[in-house]
């Protein structure tokens, strides 16, 4: 039988997701502030390329970050609630035994 969840009580809930949602927040305003640098930083060095190209980087830099901001998220939230604690691990045993 799977043990509880702090994540199953809907007021830790509650505050886990807005914590959550707060951290996204600042990743993306973060990822917004560092996909405009690039793009300067891209056009200063070599002027007006194609804007393709300018695309091309602004989405794979925001993607990236956002993705990977997305996943630790959630690692955190895992974490940080106690959710982790409260997985059964069925080899246990087997690697005791060892």
């Amino acid at each position: 039988m799977a043990k509880h969840s702090p994540l199953d009580d809907p007021q830790t809930a509650t505050y886990a997701w807005a914590r959550y949602r707060r951290l996204m927040r600042f990743m993306f305003m973060l990822t917004v502030a560092v996909v405009i640098i690039a793009m300067a930083l891209i056009y200063k060095q070599n002027g007006m390329i194609s804007v393709h190209f300018f695309i091309a980087t602004a989405l794979g830099i925001g993607f990236s970050m956002l993705l990977m901001s997305a996943l630790m998220g959630l690692v955190f939230l895992s974490s940080g609630t106690g959710h982790d604690e409260s997985v059964e691990d069925p080899l246990k045993d087997e690697t005791d035994q060892a």
